[in-house]
């Protein structure tokens, strides 16, 4: 049912493709995330998403990269169900906390600004263990909210992007000052790939500022000594990314060779970090 009025500027109206992308898959017949949360909400907004201007191909990618998160996800839930926290950094209107479905053992908490969590709050349910927090993930004072003395995983997609470099490795260092260990998942984007989704028109039609561009992932071990890089993944080369969007032959070989490349390969990477 429609009804919920959208009113978000800058950064934050850059939620509104992303979950448009993940509700377009959850209606295709051979859907890759199957998010039937970001459909209905997407039917109760009152917002206009077919005037949306949608990059090519997002209804691939947004749930190929939400799908990719959400294993990783489960799979340190899955060594620590009894006694996880999740930080859901820049969580916009992501239904993960409910396509991952954890036990009420686990404290999740979803972090965004006030609009997004107002209006998280209007289209999403409560759960045992699920919190939500008002605030900008760079004024740190939220961490208080936060209980600490167990394993956290922190997951940030589509984040690091809007911040500004020096906030987001104070982000960084925090978070493993206050936990014993965890994980911590991000994608990030090369300089050369910030430069190019500035001019993008989802982009620019927001007047979204993007900020950081990460070239080597190592740097972030030396910004903060605690991380130890775990896994540096090419996004846009993923076989799954290939599968799905080339449609002929001639398209999947040169997807194929393009992969070999060192330049498209450092474009997107989803990095995961550990700490102990």
């Amino acid at each position: 049912m429609k009804g919920e009025r959208v009113q978000l500027t800058g950064e934050k109206e850059t939620l509104l493709p992303t979950l448009y992308g993940r509700a377009l898959d959850s209606r295709s017949p051979n859907p890759i995330l199957g998010d039937r949360w970001a459909d209905e909400v997407v039917r109760r907004l009152e917002y206009d998403f077919g005037k949306m201007k949608m990059p090519k191909g997002a209804e691939i990618s947004l749930p190929i990269r939400a799908k990719h998160f959400d294993g990783w996800t489960r799979q340190f839930l899955a060594a620590h169900a009894n006694d996880a926290i999740v930080l859901h950094l820049g969580c916009g209107l992501d239904s993960r906390v409910f396509r991952v479905d954890p036990p009420p053992t686990v404290r999740w908490f979803d972090v965004d600004q006030a609009e997004v969590i107002a209006l998280r709050r209007r289209v999403y349910p409560e759960r045992a263990g699920y919190e939500m927090i008002a605030t900008s993930v760079t004024d740190l004072a939220w961490l208080e909210r936060v209980p600490a003395g167990a394993p956290v995983f922190v997951v940030g997609e589509g984040l690091l992007i809007y911040l500004p470099e020096d906030a987001g490795l104070a982000l960084l260092a925090a978070i493993t000052a206050k936990f014993p260990s965890g994980e911590l998942a991000f994608d990030v984007y090369s300089r050369a790939m910030l430069w190019l989704t500035r001019r993008l028109p989802a982009v620019k039609k927001t007047g979204a500022v993007l900020h950081w561009g990460i070239d080597d992932s190592h740097a972030l071990e030396r910004a903060v000594p605690r991380l130890r890089l775990v896994e540096d993944v090419p996004f846009l080369t993923m076989p799954e990314m290939i599968e799905r969007s080339a449609r002929t032959r001639f398209q999947r070989a040169v997807s194929n060779l393009m992969a070999r490349s060192a330049f498209v390969k450092k474009l997107v990477r989803h990095v995961r970090y550990r700490f102990e």
